[in-house]
């Protein structure tokens, strides 16, 4: 059983909610990157998402860009991460999906891509402009190496298309639970607990739900109808103020702890 698979079953055998955590990679540097993964799974992250820096994002706020501009500029490159990535298998077991645009994977071609990313011990890829209707031969290299294709719901997604995007999901769900791009808010979409269910009708997989969520007390709510909740942008800001001081590891991984507290303890 894929990773990503397993700390679900898991957590349904427990009764408990997951977080998932998104920073960028190389951000500040990769070493960090690589001593951020082993807190965050101290701290009780579930899965940690990477966004592998390119320079023409599409679905990233301000934070993000800024996040990916840095990694490009400490010399983040798809080969250096999956070394990267190797080092964190041999402290962690944290299940680990890229967030990656597929130009990235276009460039050296897409099986090459998945089967690099496979034998360093990624367990996921979350593609974000490649339409599930074009991904055939991307779908069959991810079951071939035994890797799960995470596909994005929308507000504004149909049910059809609710439909024949949950039919061809693994691992999970992730439902953006607003229009537009990443980013901090001070409040959550009103409108979660409504789509999640017509996400259900179609699929018994986890929903993780990202895009906007800040703090404990808004991933407290939005786990209430989740199966997970995704936090990126309020991580990834506090990494950019952070920067290479010393303290960024320990601050960044106790803000982290009180997310998966808060997470956890919904039932």
């Amino acid at each position: 059983m894929n990773r990503i698979e397993q700390r679900f079953a898991d957590l349904r055998a427990r009764g408990k909610k997951g977080l998932v955590v998104y920073i960028g990679a190389g951000d500040p540097d990769l070493d960090a990157t690589r001593r951020l993964a082993v807190e965050f799974d101290q701290a009780g992250v579930d899965i940690l998402e990477l966004g592998v820096p390119f320079s023409d994002p599409l679905a990233d706020g301000m934070v993000n860009q800024l996040a990916a501009q840095r990694g490009l500029a400490s010399g983040t490159t798809p080969p250096l991460l999956l070394e990267t990535i190797a080092a964190i298998r041999r402290e962690s077991a944290i299940p680990i999906v890229l967030y990656v645009y597929f130009n990235l994977l276009h460039r050296v071609g897409i099986g090459n891509f998945v089967r690099s990313a496979a034998l360093a011990g990624v367990d996921g890829l979350l593609v974000l402009d490649l339409p599930p209707e074009e991904a055939d031969d991307y779908e069959r290299l991810m079951s071939d190496a035994g890797l799960c294709p995470i596909w994005l719901i929308a507000p504004t997604t149909p049910d059809d298309r609710i439909k024949r995007i949950a039919r061809r999901a693994k691992g999970f769900i992730y439902y953006v639970s607003r229009e537009g791009v990443t980013g901090m808010q001070s409040t959550v979409s009103a409108t979660i607990g409504d789509m999640t269910s017509r996400i259900r009708a179609h699929s018994p997989l986890p929903i993780a739900v990202g895009f906007g969520i800040s703090n404990p007390d808004q991933a407290r709510q939005v786990a209430a109808h989740a199966e997970a909740i995704v936090v990126g942008s309020a991580i990834v800001h506090r990494i950019g103020e952070l920067g290479r001081s010393p303290e960024l590891v320990p601050a960044v991984g106790a803000f982290v702890r009180s997310l998966a507290d808060a997470v956890h303890g919904i039932a």
